[in-house]
């Protein structure tokens, strides 16, 4: 981590709370970094991260922790933090592309119940990532209208081992083998997936963590774990 951005989305990629994070001006601290770390090599944000404010904003902290400036020390400290995770935020903002940001509006849209209530609960259930892999996948879902495509694409983000098998032939027909034990979290990505891609029409079968058996393919022919279709 070299920079208040940093510590942000490495918090976030952790689950972290950034509010949780304090930002405070180092005591000592390189000229040459804005973070001033413990340990140089850390790959989680410390709960007290100190930096060099002057590295990059020199013009905004210049004045707030003068060598000649004593009192309202608590008040400047509490104004450094907000105005550093402000900064940060604004950071972040700066890296992002236009598709990002309509991932992000897909995301607000989703969380808010645009797209249901029941969806708007389960989607607050997932991760940041999880939420930005459905998000994204939505979006290119308007984009493109490849329901069974995209729904394939976000099950397999959500479930690594997931394989879809679509029976077309005399019906509209998915099987859904979801690779994982089924219990609520399981359930309610499914779900979710299902009632945002799938289109009415389709009847689905879900096996969760037991494949359907599969002539001359072993690894679905195995002694009591076969599920029936």
């Amino acid at each position: 981590m070299n920079y208040i951005w940093d510590v942000l989305m490495r918090a976030r990629s952790m689950e972290l709370n950034t509010k949780d994070i304090r930002f405070a001006p180092a005591a000592t601290y390189s000229p040459y970094m804005e973070l001033s770390l413990s340990e140089l090599n850390a790959s989680a944000p410390e709960q007290v991260v100190e930096i060099n404010p002057y590295y990059r904003f020199y013009s905004i902290f210049r004045d707030l922790f003068a060598p000649a400036v004593e009192e309202d020390a608590e008040l400047r400290e509490t104004l450094f933090d907000l105005l550093i995770h402000f900064l940060a935020e604004i950071d972040l903002y700066q890296g992002m592309n236009r598709r990002e940001y309509y991932i992000r509006f897909m995301m607000r849209d989703v969380a808010a119940g645009t797209f249901g209530a029941r969806n708007g609960e389960r989607f607050a259930e997932l991760g940041q990532a999880e939420q930005e892999a459905v998000a994204e996948n939505l979006l290119c879902l308007y984009e493109t209208g490849e329901a069974v495509h995209l729904f394939k694409k976000a099950m397999r983000h959500l479930f690594p081992r997931s394989i879809i098998y679509a029976n077309c032939e005399e019906k509209d027909e998915l099987l859904i083998y979801v690779g994982r034990e089924e219990n609520d979290a399981s359930r309610l990505r499914v779900g979710l997936v299902m009632d945002l891609f799938l289109p009415a029409r389709f009847h689905t079968e879900i096996y969760w963590s037991r494949h359907f058996g599969i002539m001359d393919t072993d690894s679905t022919m195995r002694m009591d774990e076969i599920a029936l279709y």
